[in-house]
């Protein structure tokens, strides 16, 4: 898929990526730009499974696809974490890396020190909330862009974006924080994890009982969480827009390939609609491009606090099985054109007479109903039940390797 046409766009689409081949999935399905992890100095070291020959191959593809790689270099730094980093910022800067994401002063002055040709995105763990923090950030710290932290209203995006001299980042989707902008140290207590150097154990979204003493208060009630639904803002993309933000940021370098695949184009797909529209979004049309959001997330969602300091409602309940998101199917493997069989690797099951859709890179989807499926040695059958398993399905148009087959709900 050609990413040139977007780049013209007056917006970013920045999609995270735990690996190589979700750092390209994402630009196939439509990212600008992807941010991702190194195997040092990042918050999410468990997603960070990047060593510098991947960044390298993802800078390549990025520049194939005309688009561009970001790097969080975002851990808090002690005094033994600058061991290496000056090199590690040479090396991103000479394998292509646009801009590296950054929550330490010390790490942005190092950085434009030796490695000027990169640029330093403050990370939202800086928490700009206000216009002031944001001009300091840029006069004092020279940052090239500021991220706006999740815990900023609607107005407060309008006016920090009108006055800040460089460009505005603002996530629209993804995981929110119990604490400001991942300023926690709830796993560090619990687990002996350092969430602010890359070892967060979420310990807001484990379930717990109230207690007073050792009497328990919860008994008969729904155990309890800390954390946060997630953040979906397709209703305010276009107040977004029109503040003049200059970039989108989906969370999630830890999501699987499907999901990153499906956000992404979810939210491809309606960025573009109100890029290409000379008037406001039809509620219709809105509602169409937030059920295809829907597809594909896991867990409960909410505005976050565009819209205003939230209530217990934002709050979410410890998920059960029925709350399990079972729409994906499958990924296509191969595709045999004379006889019109896509061959599938499965996840959910499904049977023959669902309809389904197909899920392709930089098209529309694609539905139908599946009429004649196949095991592994070609004989027919009513159903697949077996995660992994190769299933032929007949199919009415050609696909490809890669797209993603789904339930069409």
């Amino acid at each position: 898929m050609d990413r040139k046409q977007y780049s013209e766009h007056s917006v970013e689409l920045l999609a995270p990526a735990g690996d190589l081949a979700r750092a390209k999935t994402a630009i196939r399905f439509g990212a600008d730009a992807v941010y991702l992890g190194g195997q040092h100095y990042s918050l999410r070291s468990r997603a960070s499974n990047f060593t510098m020959d991947d960044i390298r191959e993802a800078c390549a593809f990025a520049r194939d696809h005309h688009a561009s790689i970001h790097v969080t270099v975002n851990e808090i730094p002690h005094e033994e974490d600058f061991e290496g980093l000056e090199d590690y910022l040479i090396q991103l800067q000479d394998v292509g890396v646009r801009a590296i994401i950054v929550a330490s002063p010390s790490i942005m002055a190092l950085s434009k020190r030796v490695a000027p040709r990169l640029e330093v995105h403050c990370s939202t763990q800086l928490s700009v909330t206000n216009s002031a923090a944001a001009h300091y950030l840029v006069h004092s710290a020279r940052v090239d862009r500021v991220v706006l932290a999740r815990e900023c209203t609607l107005d407060d995006v309008r006016v920090i974006t009108a006055s800040c001299p460089v460009p505005t980042e603002a996530f629209i989707h993804g995981g929110m924080c119990v604490n400001y902008s991942g300023r926690c140290t709830l796993s560090n207590r619990m687990t002996l994890r350092d969430a602010n150097r890359g070892g967060c154990a979420q310990s807001c979204r484990w379930s717990y009982r109230l207690m007073e003493g050792k009497a328990c208060l919860s008994d008969g009630h729904p155990l309890m969480t800390m954390g946060s639904k997630d953040l979906m803002a397709a209703e305010e993309i276009e107040q977004l827009i029109a503040a003049g933000v200059a970039s989108f940021k989906i969370e999630g370098r830890m999501k699987t390939e499907y999901y990153v695949a499906g956000i992404v184009s979810a939210y491809r797909h309606l960025i573009d609609e109100i890029l290409n529209s000379d008037r406001p979004l039809p509620r219709q049309r809105l509602a169409y491009h937030t059920g295809e959001i829907l597809k594909t997330v896991n867990r409960e969602t909410c505005p976050g606090f565009y819209q205003g300091v939230e209530g217990a409602g934002i709050i979410t309940h410890p998920m059960n099985n029925d709350s399990v998101n079972h729409s994906f199917l499958g990924t296509v493997t191969s595709y045999d054109p004379e006889k019109h069989i896509a061959w599938i690797e499965t996840r959910n099951p499904f049977d023959a007479g669902d309809r389904v859709e197909i899920m392709a890179a930089g098209a529309d989807n694609q539905s139908f109903v599946l009429e004649e499926l196949f095991d592994e040695n070609g004989i027919p059958v009513g159903y697949s039940r077996v995660p992994m398993a190769a299933i032929g399905i007949r199919i009415p148009f050609a696909v490809h390797p890669g797209d993603y087959l789904r339930r069409d709900e």
